[in-house]
């Protein structure tokens, strides 16, 4: 048996010519010079290292697409039949509706989450709504790493950041609808901290919460990006990236002037952020008067997952995402996609037990969210069941993105009359296809009119993701998800068994 994808994918449109593969290299087993050149060898052959990511991304997410051999499916959900907690055993009090989906973390400044839930970083798509979506459902959000690349009106004097004017418009985002739960966080790459983002976010858009990024479980590294000639290799370059090759080397000049330039492509700079610089710049940047600290993790090496978790540690920082191989939103190389990281339930394992050996030396714990393929209830359950204490929440990035997508594209369609054929059994009109709005109105009153439908189609998402979270934890009689633990779930498999053992 192979866990190798074939050397087709959605990330650059490819298919293979027959349904006979050599499942070893993923190639058809009969390739002849006849073809027409449909697979991604052949798109190699054309289009050279650009095909080292996705061809098609843009207004697009795009995530791996390797079926790993192990994940939450490997579980089902326990039930019980006999008494109640976190509640009275009456019928009144233990029932679906008193089941309690609140949390609560931070050190110094503690944030409440509705639902134990958050929409990892991105600024992509249709953001705004991702953004505000989040505040209606009151969960914490994150703007993702360079953002300043989506502000046309970004300026840099002196190598700092001087005017990024669309951070505004990004904090509103959620800032408009906020209601006392969850919060937005500015992640911030090594890119944006050279430029000082942090300092002129906080100075001029009040900015409460940062989240330093050492990096995403489709995104190990950092990305590269085809620049389309010399010119715009320059611009790069003055900005403060690093780009390659130099286009001011003199090997360079002379060939661009001669009309034989390169291929130009800006990089990312890797973190190379240690204790010693971050904690001392967590530090300072809580003293000027950020109030709160977040961590982006992958699954590196278990020794790195250890240093990030007592590094959080020390530095008192808020919480920390652990992000599982799966996900992906297109700025991602293909292969690092697929074949890179720890998967989620095997990274929760992992940080699940550096959590443990860290309580028993008294320390502080960050909250925990893990986040990498989450999309419905019941792996949310299992998710929080698995890591028990020591899991705070559960990531939902690409799916709340998707409904930001849809809930805003069909709200389109039905006002110009287009109801789609699917939808159209329910209704035809935005008050009956949209049944949560009722909802919105009991919260915000007559401003629900006002929201996007995108922004209402993340809060009827994550609505349903709360009821279907309070149905399995009434079946397991807990009424409070800070009761859910190990033993609310079944192993299916040798592996799953594995993973539960001492449980």
């Amino acid at each position: 048996m192979t866990y190798q994808p074939r050397l087709s994918s959605a990330f650059n449109d490819t298919y293979l010519r027959k349904n006979h593969i050599s499942p070893q290299s993923g190639m058809c087993s009969f390739c002849t010079e006849d073809c027409d050149g449909t697979c991604e060898i052949a798109l190699a052959s054309v289009l050279g290292k650009q095909t080292v990511y996705p061809t098609n991304t843009g207004n697009n997410q795009v995530a791996s697409e390797k079926d790993y051999p192990i994940d939450f499916s490997h579980f089902n959900i326990n039930g019980r039949v006999f008494g109640a907690i976190g509640a009275k055993a009456k019928y009144e009090e233990a029932n679906i509706y008193n089941v309690k989906l609140e949390r609560e973390y931070g050190k110094f400044h503690p944030v409440k989450l509705k639902i134990p839930i958050i929409l990892p970083a991105l600024i992509k798509l249709n953001w705004q709504d991702y953004f505000g979506g989040a505040a209606l459902a009151g969960v914490t959000c994150v703007i993702g790493e360079e953002a300043r690349d989506k502000d046309p009106g970004f300026k840099i004097e002196n190598g700092k950041a001087s005017a990024f004017p669309e951070l505004r418009t990004m904090l509103d985002s959620f800032r408009t609808y906020y209601r006392g739960y969850g919060q937005i966080v500015l992640q911030c790459n090594v890119e944006d901290d050279m430029l000082g983002i942090p300092e002129y976010a906080l100075r001029e858009h009040s900015l409460d919460a940062l989240e330093f990024k050492f990096g995403q479980s489709a995104k190990g590294t950092q990305p590269v990006r085809k620049l389309r000639n010399r010119d715009e290799a320059l611009g790069k370059q003055a900005k403060g990236m690093l780009v390659f090759p130099d286009p001011m080397s003199p090997e360079i000049v002379e060939k661009a002037e001669e009309g034989m330039a390169p291929n130009f492509y800006s990089y990312a700079r890797l973190p190379l952020w240690d204790e010693a610089y971050l904690i001392k710049r967590i530090e300072r940047l809580r003293e000027m008067g950020i109030s709160n600290f977040y961590l982006k993790m992958a699954g590196y090496d278990r020794a790195d997952l250890e240093r990030v978790l007592r590094l959080g540690s020390d530095a008192q920082v808020d919480m920390i995402t652990f992000d599982g191989a799966g996900g992906g939103s297109g700025y991602s190389p293909c292969k690092m996609m697929n074949e890179w990281s720890l998967p989620t339930v095997l990274l929760e394992d992992a940080v699940c037990k550096i959590v443990d050996r860290l309580k028993a030396e008294g320390r502080y714990i960050p909250g925990i969210t893990m986040t990498g393929g989450f999309s419905s209830e019941d792996q949310v359950f299992k998710a929080l069941a698995f890591g028990g204490s020591s899991v705070t929440s559960i990531g939902l990035c690409r799916a709340s993105m998707t409904a930001a997508m849809t809930g805003k594209s069909i709200g389109e369609r039905i006002k110009e009359g287009r109801v789609p054929k699917n939808l159209k059994k329910y209704g035809d009109t935005v008050d009956e296809l949209y049944h949560d709005l009722a909802d919105l109105r009991f919260l915000y009153g007559k401003r629900a009119d006002e929201i996007s439908l995108g922004a209402v189609g993340v809060f009827s998402y994550l609505n349903k993701i709360a009821f279907g979270l309070q149905h399995f934890a009434a079946l397991n009689r807990k009424f409070d998800i800070s009761y859910l633990e190990k033993t609310d779930l079944i192993p299916l498999t040798q592996d799953a068994k594995d993973l539960m053992a001492g449980q």
